[in-house]
């Protein structure tokens, strides 16, 4: 399993998008936001799974928390099986699971229970004990989150077991058999990051990550769908799509049941649209941390580029960088405008393989222009 992160970022493998929705936004005091257009959320799902090789396509828009537009498209199983994905159905969102793990963390920062200039030999000082991970007399909590530790990656065939039940200290010896691909400091994406942040926040606040983001996050936000899984085994709960890869064959196999503990804080959190919206309105608008601290995760990190402007729209209204996740079978993403009141939450199930899966975000970005972007 190669579980990527897909950003709207310049460093990231999604293109960053704008959106205009059909909505006028509430009138205030002292402004009236002028109406804007929203595409047919339904066709553009259908022509998402017309592109090719798309098992199914569900997609939602939210402005200001209220749903103004859902499409559902393709099928729950390969080949036109299985029925219609609600709307409404969990998927996996990957590394937008990472968004949360950083989130949580730097509510630990917040509370003074740990600092951004923190050593992972301070923190985690077992890791650095039994060599894990090298450097972690350099290496920051502020490097973890913005993946600038130069650890490796862990996925591989020590992690490729789908039923055995990894420990994190399991993933991480699988980093250590691999070389260091950058120097501490430099961009490099890298799962392992997130690994090691989960057993932070596990450390220091005495629960597993799964109970503590619920703590933090999903009970507060009436996110009452989205859950961590824990176990090897554990899948998306209710009707939802399945994805497909191919296996050495070529023969395209059922690649829903992801192992669970291979992902955790790193991509591993299952939701649906609407409560992925909840949590980009609320992240963007500093409801979950300080400005100062939410820039941590949104600004670009050190020797990165800042992401476009404007995207496909020209910034009518300007979206921040936002996030996706893609792993095979699946690619799902979260776009949120700049002041958190607008969303647009996508998830596909594919039948392709990693090469194919590189054509997915332009896709995307096709069905937003479609969406969104006022007529010329």
């Amino acid at each position: 399993m190669i579980l990527r992160r897909a950003t709207f970022t310049a460093a990231a493998s999604l293109a960053c998008a704008a959106l205009v929705l059909s909505v006028a936004p509430p009138t205030t005091a002292s402004t009236a936001a002028a109406p804007v257009k929203l595409g047919d959320v339904q066709k553009a799902m259908e022509d998402l799974v017309k592109t090719g090789h798309v098992v199914g396509a569900i997609g939602e828009v939210y402005v200001d928390g209220k749903r103004v537009g859902k499409g559902s498209a393709g099928s729950r199983l390969l080949d036109g099986k299985g029925g219609a994905i609600p709307s409404t159905a969990r998927y996996r969102i990957g590394s937008q699971t990472k968004t949360m793990t950083a989130t949580a963390v730097l509510q630990l920062v917040q509370e003074g229970k740990l600092s951004l200039d923190d050593k992972l030999s301070e923190v985690l000082p077992k890791v650095a004990e039994k060599d894990l991970v090298e450097r972690t007399d350099e290496i920051t909590v502020r490097n973890l989150i913005q993946l600038t530790s130069g650890i490796p990656d862990y996925i591989g065939p020590d992690t490729s077991d789908p039923t055995r039940n990894y420990r994190p200290t399991d993933l991480l010896a699988a980093s250590r058999k691999n070389a260091r691909p950058v120097e501490v400091g430099t961009f490099n994406y890298s799962n392992t990051n997130y690994i090691l942040l989960g057993m932070i926040i596990e450390k220091l606040s005495g629960r597993s990550l799964a109970a503590e983001l619920n703590r933090r996050l999903f009970a507060p936000l009436g996110m009452r769908h989205t859950y961590l899984p824990t176990k090897a085994t554990e899948g998306i709960k209710g009707p939802h799509g399945h994805g497909y890869a191919p296996d050495e064959t070529g023969t395209m196999r059922d690649a829903d049941k992801i192992n669970a503990t291979t992902m955790l804080g790193a991509g591993g959190v299952i939701s649906t649209a609407r409560e992925m919206s909840v949590f980009q309105r609320a992240f963007r608008q500093d409801k979950l941390l300080p400005a100062s601290l939410t820039k941590v995760i949104t600004d670009p990190p050190p020797g990165q580029p800042s992401p476009p402007a404007g995207g496909p729209c020209s910034g009518n209204p300007e979206f921040a960088a936002g996030g996706g996740g893609s792993a095979p079978g699946f690619t799902a993403a979260t776009l949120t405008s700049s002041d958190g009141r607008l969303q647009f939450a996508v998830s596909l199930t594919l039948a392709m393989d990693n090469a194919e899966r590189g054509t997915v975000p332009s896709r995307i970005t096709n069905a937003l222009k479609s969406l969104f972007c006022p007529a010329k």
